[in-house]
């Protein structure tokens, strides 16, 4: 009969990393740091740690922290290394998450997240007692791994030469890993640039089908968070057909917990298998069941999020269904927005995904996209620093020293302009100096272990309304309620503290831990600054007395201190201006409408739509507004160009929502200057005056331009727009509004750009003239508004004339439009010889008849020219 000891013992022996531990033993011994590169289900994250720290092998005894990305890995890899000892969680193997520890004094192996490393490296930068520290599933790229990687290579630069570290990744890719290892730590007397030692262990070889499995039409690409529910009812009806075809347990990956809920509902009465759901905010019961394996040989299908590519074994999963998609967190600047997007998976989560339905025996994965767009996918997941809200990092930076981040190891540097970004909301909330050292207050906010925006409205909050309040509302901002909640955050807040479902759950114990952290952290009854004081006092009574707030007051109080840039005006219906300028609107529904003010909390922005959409906000006032978002405040003078004219008036804004103005009588003569620039930029020199002899200077300047350059300036739109100032000076020094614009003559402007100081400006007449005299004595006008100039007048004018005239210094002849005695085209020519000896004979012979009292000679070289008709003459 087999014992538990006996599976545990083969358990142990089954894992295939098990012959590459004396190598990495031999590394880190000769090295300290090493790259650790093992598929998933070779027992990196179980083994590994275990035999680091002597308690399997017989090595010496080390404590050994293993930093996970998630919690729910973090969990169950403690869990699976205390089963493997024969222990309970918290003895010999322990974890600790926000919120949640197991561990004492006599735990060797410590799991952690990745965030909980960042925090104990923030209190303790040498991390007394720690022998090794393994960063397990760094392939993924999490913002917190790389930070954390970072702290520990300066630590072991600095303080710690001793420490340990191995990065363990599940894919291939370990080059940039080893090269930043090889150069961010001490070189163990190596040659300075040589990269980390790179140990490889072989991994679980059954094979894996893949059977594309693409919907029959085509689905929208995904935007946003919005993922085509076209996609879902397919990915449900490929789930189904792999019930039918295969054998074993189904993992599906889908990108998120809403689209994990849609296809369970389409599965609701599947028969002869339950169907599970696995992800970051699924009860512990459930996450642990489906770590457990079946029971009683019934079937499962688990619906998953990225968490189970890598970190997780799912046992007795045969069958992978993948649809694809993936969500990575991205910062949209210009709309002050932050929050997931759903992606195209990589190829690698794509192998690792796959991966899954051959860790215990031969499997097939099923893909929902043709074989075709499989090259086209991106090789990697993007890493998170490159296009998440960098504002938690730049304050963990400025914390460790280093406020630019330019001396950490990172394997890619933050975006400039994300850190800038993010530095200015550090100092708007007074994390950091204006040199972007971390204040007082800001290293208070970054022991707390929340967002700097939500820890800001934490400690601020907390003077206001109560340690115990606020720190409610911030647990509910920092995992956002399920939808069945609603909009509206103080509604939620209510339906929270009454709730028995795991999300309720979950709140209040994030709750208790921020009350606590507030007293940990000396914050809970600290001075608040400007910035968050205001109308209000320390005991949550308005200034001036009155009643006490009320669970909508203190909700549109925390989340507008959280996000004063988002703030609210009414401006219809439904429709809202955030002080960052961003339009947002409420959904159809929301009990919202009507409220003047709004603290937006979480917002989005739909598909093909300028305004974000409210997913949870709180009402508020003017003044709660006013006093959180008093960085964004502003009071002065405006002068600017506004629905076609000089607008001048003192206005008081809070961002870009306007809350008072009035007309400002003696404005600046510089500002109204740049304002009527701006006017004219904006809408052209239209504005100007432009009679009729304006007109053609400007094209008669046009046609020298083309045909003689040099010196003849360009009076196109855009380059007259370029060259304001030097044609145009003089009348801007003295207008003040369009009126004055339109009286300007823009001829008389315009003739400041000829060519004076060459002397070919006296040459203009000549060059370009305005008329032509010809033969009969008159003086037509020439046009130059067409690509050539055209002399337009009546064939019997130019009786005697052999050759049309030439003008821009001979260079270029007159196009001649020869008119009919009534005035109406009859011909046109460049070339009048030509048209005398050719074309005036079939003219003549058409005219002649409807014009009988003119004349028509039969030698128009030699005949009289003449205006008038035979009789008249």
């Amino acid at each position: 009969m087999t014992t538990p000891t006996d599976r545990r013992t083969g358990a142990l022996d089954r894992l295939p990393v098990r012959d590459a531990v004396p190598e990495l033993l031999r590394a880190l011994d000769d090295r300290g740091v090493a790259v650790l590169c093992a598929p998933p289900g070779t027992g990196k994250t179980t083994l590994v740690p275990l035999v680091l720290a002597g308690l399997v092998g017989g090595g010496p005894v080390r404590r050994v922290l293993v930093a996970e990305p998630r919690r729910i890995a973090a969990r169950a890899a403690a869990r699976r290394m205390a089963w493997l000892l024969g222990e309970r969680t918290g003895e010999r193997v322990g974890f600790t998450v926000r919120g949640e520890r197991q561990a004492g004094r006599g735990t060797v192996v410590e799991v952690v997240t990745t965030g909980v490393l960042v925090q104990r490296l923030h209190r303790d930068q040498e991390l007394t007692g720690v022998d090794v520290v393994v960063l397990d599933e760094c392939h993924e790229r999490h913002l917190d791994a790389d930070t954390a990687a970072a702290f520990l290579l300066d630590v072991r630069a600095a303080l710690r030469p001793d420490l340990r570290l191995v990065a363990a990744s599940a894919t291939t890719d370990a080059e940039g890993w080893a090269r930043l290892l090889g150069d961010g730590g001490p070189d163990g007397g190596k040659a300075p640039g040589e990269p980390a030692p790179v140990v490889s262990a072989p991994g679980v070889s059954h094979p894996v089908e893949v059977v594309w499995a693409p919907p029959e039409r085509p689905v929208r690409p995904p935007h946003g968070m919005r993922v085509d529910p076209a996609l879902l009812d397919h990915v449900a009806a490929v789930v189904r057909r792999a019930l039918r075809e295969r054998e074993g347990d189904v993992l599906c990956f889908l990108p998120g917990v809403g689209e994990i809920a849609r296809v369970a509902g389409k599965l609701g009465g599947l028969a002869g298998a339950e169907v599970l759901q696995v992800h970051g905010r699924a009860p512990a019961a459930v996450q642990e069941a489906v770590l457990a394996g079946a029971e009683g040989g019934r079937r499962r299908v688990v619906l998953a999020t990225s968490v189970a590519e890598s970190s997780l074994t799912v046992p007795g999963v045969r069958v992978v269904v993948d649809c694809g998609l993936a969500r990575e967190p991205r910062m949209d600047h210009a709309r002050g927005l932050s929050a997931l997007t759903t992606v195209r998976a990589s190829r690698a989560a794509a192998r690792q995904r796959a991966g899954r339905a051959g860790r215990e025996a031969p499997g097939v994965v099923y893909r929902c996209w043709p074989e075709a767009e499989d090259a086209r996918l991106p090789r990697f997941p993007s890493p998170e620093i490159a296009g998440a809200d960098l504002t938690a990092f730049a304050l963990q930076a400025a914390c460790w020293g280093d406020p630019d981040a330019s001396g950490l190891a990172l394997l890619d540097p933050p975006p400039a302009g994300a850190m800038a970004a993010a530095r200015e909301t550090l100092t708007a909330i007074g994390a950091v100096d204006a040199a972007g050292r971390a204040t007082e207050r800001g290293a208070r906010m970054a022991r707390l272990g929340l967002h700097p925006r939500l820890a800001r409205a934490l400690i601020d909050g907390a003077e206001e309304v109560g340690a115990r309040r606020a720190a409610e509302v911030v647990a509910l901002l920092s995992e956002e309620p399920p939808r069945e909640y609603g909009d509206d955050l103080a509604a939620a807040w209510r339906t929270a503290r009454r709730g028995g479902d795991p999300y309720a759950a979950r709140w209040r114990q994030e709750a208790r831990r921020l009350e606590q952290a507030l007293t940990a952290t000396g914050t809970a009854s600290g001075t608040a600054t400007g910035t968050a004081r205001g109308t209000a006092r320390p005991d949550g009574r308005p200034g001036g007395g009155g009643p006490a707030r009320g669970d909508d007051a203190v909700a549109g109080l925390v989340a507008a201190l959280a996000f004063p840039e988002r703030v609210a005006r009414r401006l219809g219906e439904r429709a809202y201006l955030m002080a960052a300028g961003t339009g947002a609107e409420l959904g159809d529904g929301s009990r919202l409408g009507g409220a003047p003010w709004l603290a937006v909390a979480v917002a989005d922005r739909p598909v093909a739509s300028a305004s974000a959409r409210v997913r949870l906000a709180a009402v508020t006032d003017e003044d709660t507004a006013r006093t959180a978002a008093a960085a964004l405040a502003s009071d002065g003078a405006e002068v600017r160009w506004a629905d076609g004219d000089v607008l001048a008036r003192r206005v008081t804004r809070l961002g870009a929502i306007e809350l008072v103005s009035r007309p400002l009588a003696d404005p600046a003569p510089k500002a109204v200057r740049q304002a009527l620039l701006e006017g004219l930029r904006r809408e052209g020199t239209g504005l100007l005056g432009w009679s009729a002899r304006a007109t053609a200077v400007r094209q008669r300047m046009a046609f020298l331009h083309r045909a003689l350059g040099g010196a003849w300036p360009d009076v196109s739109e855009a380059a007259l727009l370029e060259r304001l100032d030097d044609w145009l000076g003089a009348e801007l020094a003295r207008a003040r509004g369009r009126a004055d614009l339109e009286r300007v003559d823009a001829g008389a402007a315009l003739a400041r750009l000829l060519p004076w100081a060459t002397g070919e400006a006296a040459r203009f007449e000549e060059l370009a003239p305005e008329r032509i005299e010809v033969p009969s004595g008159s003086r037509v006008r020439v046009d130059y508004g067409g690509d050539r100039p055209v002399l337009a007048v009546k064939l019997q004018e130019l009786f005697g004339w052999r050759e049309a005239p030439r003008i821009a210094g001979g260079r270029v002849p007159l196009l001649v439009h020869l008119l009919s005695p009534a005035g109406r085209p009859a011909a046109v020519t460049a070339d009048l010889a030509s048209f005398w000896k050719d074309g005036y004979h079939s003219v003549r012979a058409e005219l002649r008849g409807r014009y009988p009292r003119h004349p028509w000679p039969e030698d128009p070289t030699t005949a009289e020219p003449t205006r008038r008709t035979n009789a008249r003459r």
